[in-house]
């Protein structure tokens, strides 16, 4: 099998808070080494799975660091300092670099939905102000902006350390386009667990994945599988992990992932607002789902 720098499977992970709001630092430590117990070869801390929205500057600083000491080594550390500021992006990643990740990631800026222009100005602005490998991350979902193909193939040829994209419109086709016109060496990483076998069939290395907290092995299976030329055994593997991936975000993520980390035994529910917990009947249907995958992996 090829070497893929970041890896196969990459996980974004979770930020855990204790029931007053501060980060538990010793769940967090037991939950990254649950990832690396469980298939990840990376982790993303940080990003929108980690409550970025809701995190400090100086917890963000912290995490990196708590990362990049427990891991170790065993799985690289990919820091998300992406933000709608640029000034502010590239400071952050200059730190984290200092720290001693792996990598950043780089979300397209949200809120003041730039041009196209405007995003490959920034992108390669805040790639510039680091010697650390950038991935991009294309989430219009969550940002109100696409990333057009052609802005992202620009950069991966314009910018020697942009070496990575995690892709998450869910748009097939931008997907094979991407894949045949990027710098050859740029790997793609579906953001959409519940299309990770098609976005591999469209081009894609990996995903940086949310449900491989509960399914690390499995997805880790699957995904060789499809790697090896078992495509009807992954893609029975991908069908089988839809109602997980459909719970985990039946209302806003990461509170379903926290939950089911709960039954886990890995931290508690707790999220940080806007996000809410899962109500009763969220928690009774998560519980329902939970029994083919937490039994299993545990």
């Amino acid at each position: 099998m090829e070497t893929v720098q970041f890896g196969r499977l990459l996980t974004a992970m979770i930020t855990p808070f204790t029931s007053d709001g501060t980060v538990d630092w010793p769940r967090f430590d037991a939950v990254l080494e649950h990832l690396i117990n469980h298939g990840s070869d990376s982790v993303v801390i940080a990003g929108t799975t980690g409550e970025s929205p809701t995190l400090a500057h100086d917890e963000k600083l912290q995490l990196f660091k708590r990362a990049v000491q427990r891991a170790q080594g065993r799985v690289k550390v990919i820091a998300g300092t992406g933000s709608n500021d640029t000034i502010a992006s590239q400071k952050l990643t200059q730190e984290a670099e200092a720290i001693g990740v792996n990598g950043v990631m780089l979300v397209v800026p949200y809120y003041n939905k730039p041009t196209q222009e405007g995003l490959y100005q920034h992108f390669r602005k805040v790639a510039g102000a680091t010697s650390l490998p950038v991935m991009l991350y294309n989430v219009p979902g969550r940002t109100a902006l696409h990333m057009d193909v052609d802005t992202m193939v620009r950069l991966t040829h314009d910018v020697p350390n942009i070496t990575s994209i995690k892709e998450s419109s869910g748009r097939l086709v931008d997907v094979m386009k991407l894949a045949a016109h990027k710098r050859e060496d740029v790997e793609l990483y579906s953001g959409m667990d519940e299309l990770i076998i098609p976005y591999l069939a469209s081009g894609a290395d990996g995903v940086v994945s949310v449900a491989s907290h509960v399914a690390g092995l499995d997805m880790k299976q699957m995904i060789e599988a499809f790697i090896n030329g078992e495509i009807k055994t992954a893609t029975a593997m991908q069908q089988r992990l839809i109602p997980l991936v459909e719970a985990l975000f039946m209302t806003s993520s990461p509170a379903p992932l926290k939950y089911a980390l709960s039954r886990m035994g890995l931290c508690e529910e707790s999220v940080r607002q806007p996000i809410l917990p899962l109500s009763d009947a969220e928690k009774k249907e998560m519980d329902s789902i939970l029994q083919g995958f937490v039994l299993a992996e545990a």
